[in-house]
């Protein structure tokens, strides 16, 4: 098949890539202003991403097109950004005058519960021309593979024609699948916001759990361990730790929120939304009444800095909140993450009491306390000895409870952890 792929996001690399793998011709239609490289650069952590894309390029069937010629096509998915919807009402408009006969637009960015339906309306459904709408699964680390291994594939499409269609493009995807499910485009668009809502809420529930487990002088990690064993809980979304962040998740949640509040006058979501940035300083609140409220001149190593382990990302970490905290209590701040630290270096430009280090232990050096912000797996069984030598203060703050309480309180450091 020949097919567009309209955006610049996560989701257009990966399905470009994925369906070009698979066979299609792909015409990309992304930034035109900047070359293959450079586009490229946004796909360089996620694994084995930039790799296929280059291949797929070099075999012809993945092509960087302009918007002329990618509407030349009569099967597209778009892949844009929330603040693009004007331009989805104008690509579909535009499809719809230079096409008289079938055509099949797969929408797959967020622009809302009822969206899909309305660039449905810039089109002939009588010539066979529809809007299917498919809720973007992707998670940053594991996109590529979530897209192509999915479990299941949720489609919002109610014309046989365009079943038809999506079936025959994402065949090579089903393999391992376990149910088809197919809906009305609004209820798919509503399936997943619900979806990200229901995440949300686990984990501010947890978090508040383990608040209320400090206060209480019990261990969360045991309360946890108790409630993942009944079935209907699981183990999914329940660690408790210093806030969620995310680009994609942070939007859907504040959509959802926003709508909420618009049509129930429900504060539940929005709630949950500012639990979650208070939940984003709790590192630092432990730490400053550890050193009863005064940090001047304090030296602070932070492990972890993207919002989550497998993804340079730092949309809405909790580490950008805890450095501008800490800068601004006159504190000198070493950090170390496997893959953000380019990221951080944007985000803090020309910032002399900002350290970046490339290796971990180095960012302890004469340190007085230790914030651990974000689970990566080489930061779950460290040197402990290595670590008390080269920190002036063996203090452990524990953002994410991945470290061995006992373990670290015997070989003689101060530990916090969230609910522990």
């Amino acid at each position: 098949m020949k097919i567009t792929v309209w955006g610049n996001q996560l989701l257009a690399w990966v399905a470009a890539a994925a369906l070009a793998e698979s066979g299609n011709v792909v015409a990309l239609v992304a930034d035109q202003t900047r070359t293959l490289d450079e586009l490229l650069s946004k796909t360089a952590n996620e694994p084995g991403l930039s790799q296929l894309i280059a291949e797929s390029y070099e075999s012809g069937r993945l092509s960087l097109a302009t918007e002329q010629a990618g509407l030349e096509n009569t099967l597209h998915l778009f892949a844009l950004n929330p603040d693009q919807y004007e331009t989805a009402c104008l690509l579909a408009q535009k499809l719809a005058d230079k096409h008289k006969q079938q055509l099949l637009i797969i929408n797959q960015s967020n622009f809302g519960v009822g969206s899909s339906d309305k660039l449905q309306a810039f089109l002939k459904p009588q010539a066979q021309q529809h809007v299917a709408y498919i809720p973007d699964m992707l998670a940053e680390g594991t996109a590529l593979r979530n897209y192509k291994y999915p479990d299941t594939l949720i489609i919002g499409c109610e014309d046989d024609w365009g079943q038809m269609s999506l079936k025959a493009l994402l065949r090579p995807f089903s393999k391992n699948l376990k149910q088809w499910m197919v809906m009305s485009s609004r209820e798919a668009e509503f399936t997943k916001f619900a979806n990200t809502g229901m995440l949300a809420l686990r984990l501010g529930y947890i978090n508040e759990l383990a608040n209320l487990a400090d206060k209480l002088g019990v261990d969360i990690e045991a309360i946890r361990d108790a409630l993942i064993t009944d079935p209907r809980i699981g183990p999914h979304y329940l660690h408790p730790g210093c806030g969620f962040g995310g680009l994609n998740f942070q939007q859907y949640i504040e959509a959802l929120a926003e709508l909420m509040l618009e049509s129930r006058s429900s504060k539940l979501l929005e709630t949950v939304l500012t639990e979650n940035e208070k939940q984003k300083e709790l590192p630092f609140r432990k730490l400053w009444r550890h050193y009863n409220c005064n940090l001047e001149g304090r030296t602070i190593s932070l492990w972890g800095l993207s919002y989550k382990p497998g993804t340079p990302s730092i949309d809405h970490a909790p580490s950008l909140k805890i450095i501008s905290t800490l800068l601004a209590q006159g504190c000198i701040v070493r950090a170390h993450d496997p893959q953000a630290l380019p990221l951080i270096q944007e985000k803090f430009p020309d910032e002399p009491n900002l350290v970046l280090c490339a290796d971990n232990y180095e960012a302890l050096n004469n340190s007085d306390a230790l914030l651990l912000l974000t689970e990566w797996p080489e930061y779950s069984s460290p040197l402990f000895d290595q670590m008390h030598a080269r920190m002036a203060q063996p203090l452990i703050i524990d953002g994410r409870n991945l470290l061995d309480k006992p373990l670290a309180q015997s070989l003689g450091f101060t530990y916090y952890g969230i609910g522990r």
